[in-house]
């Protein structure tokens, strides 16, 4: 057979082709490689051509778990800081109803105050508990804030207001109490006139019309009190005495006390009339006491009445400490 030119140089380039395709597997088969990164293996698997290819993959078992703990460390960083931001801005809104509360409870220590300032003082009249307000006894501090209260009077015993304030912070809170003298349960009647000396309408039997005084106590609680005893104290003492006690009951003065009692003598019985005083809800009932001398330069009369119990009910019959006005 006749081979022209052209079909030899064909032959040759199909001949070398084939050559170097051998040379190229028998390389690939006759040299160990070693895996460039961490973590890749070899695996042999068959090319198309019959070949042996060599491909890696991440198949070491500890290049997984260095990869699982870098994204578990990235993961806990990432929560950390989220909790890191949502902690403090917890705590902010925490303190808000905290700093609530005590706001709250501080107005409501305010109240108590009020009852008790204006009950140990025998402020009982609509005068008397105006002086809620004066400066020095409307404010106090306690703990880690303050209070103020404020006495508005009107017909039905006046509202007192407490406002209770952290500082610093803008929490406040307010309560109102309506009828404020009613907590006071024995109180001056405010429908009645104010203690005065010198009543024109005496007992049977009064002495002379200069030595006595006359008020008008309300029980505004919502049981009967009953009174046993009672102490006083005036200005000046010396040696002037109370002698006796009446209260207006059932359409009559009945006497309660009669002896003689001198300024500051402390607590003592009642020792006539059954030796107590019953009053019942928003009764009232009149009181004339008798001294043995003249009340005109009198002042500062305080008397103060007791139950069985101990309970106290403090009149201050001069609040003003300038003697008593007459009748």
């Amino acid at each position: 057979m006749k081979i022209n030119g052209k079909n030899k140089v064909g032959a040759s380039l199909h001949r070398l082709s084939f050559l170097r395709k051998q040379e190229s597997i028998s390389f690939f088969m006759n040299h160990h490689w070693i895996p460039v990164f961490t973590g890749m293996t070899q695996t042999k698997l068959k090319g198309r051509l019959g070949g042996i290819l060599i491909k890696y993959f991440p198949m070491n078992s500890k290049g997984l778990s260095v990869l699982f703990l870098v994204f578990a460390m990235l993961l806990m960083v990432t929560i950390g800081y989220v909790f890191s931001y949502l902690i403090p801005a917890k705590q902010k809104s925490i303190i808000f109803p905290i700093h609530s509360n005590q706001a709250f409870y501080i107005a409501q220590s305010g109240v108590e105050f009020a009852i008790r300032y204006s009950s140990d003082r025998g402020w009982r009249s609509t005068t008397d508990l105006l002086r809620l307000n004066n400066p020095g006894v409307n404010q106090r501090n306690i703990g880690n804030g303050s209070f103020t209260i404020r006495y508005t009077a009107d017909l039905t015993g006046g509202v007192l207001t407490s406002t209770g304030e952290i500082t610093g912070s803008s929490e406040r809170r307010i309560i109102k109490v309506s009828s404020f003298s009613q907590f006071l349960k024995l109180v001056f009647d405010p429908a009645s006139p104010a203690a005065c000396m010198r009543p024109p309408v005496p007992p049977p039997e009064p002495p002379d019309i200069k030595q006595r005084a006359r008020f008008y106590i309300k029980y505004v609680g919502t049981n009967s009190v009953t009174l046993t005893a009672f102490s006083t104290t005036w200005t000046p003492a010396g040696s002037m005495r109370l002698t006796a006690i009446y209260m207006f009951d059932g359409g009559a003065w009945v006497q309660k006390y009669g002896g003689s009692y001198a300024s500051g003598s402390g607590s003592i019985n009642f020792n006539l009339g059954g030796n107590s005083q019953t009053i019942t809800p928003n009764q009232v009932i009149p009181v004339l006491i008798f001294w043995d001398f003249d009340l005109s330069p009198a002042r500062d009369i305080i008397i103060t009445f007791f139950t069985s119990l101990g309970d106290s009910y403090i009149f201050n019959l001069d609040p003003e400490g300038d003697g008593l006005p007459s009748c």
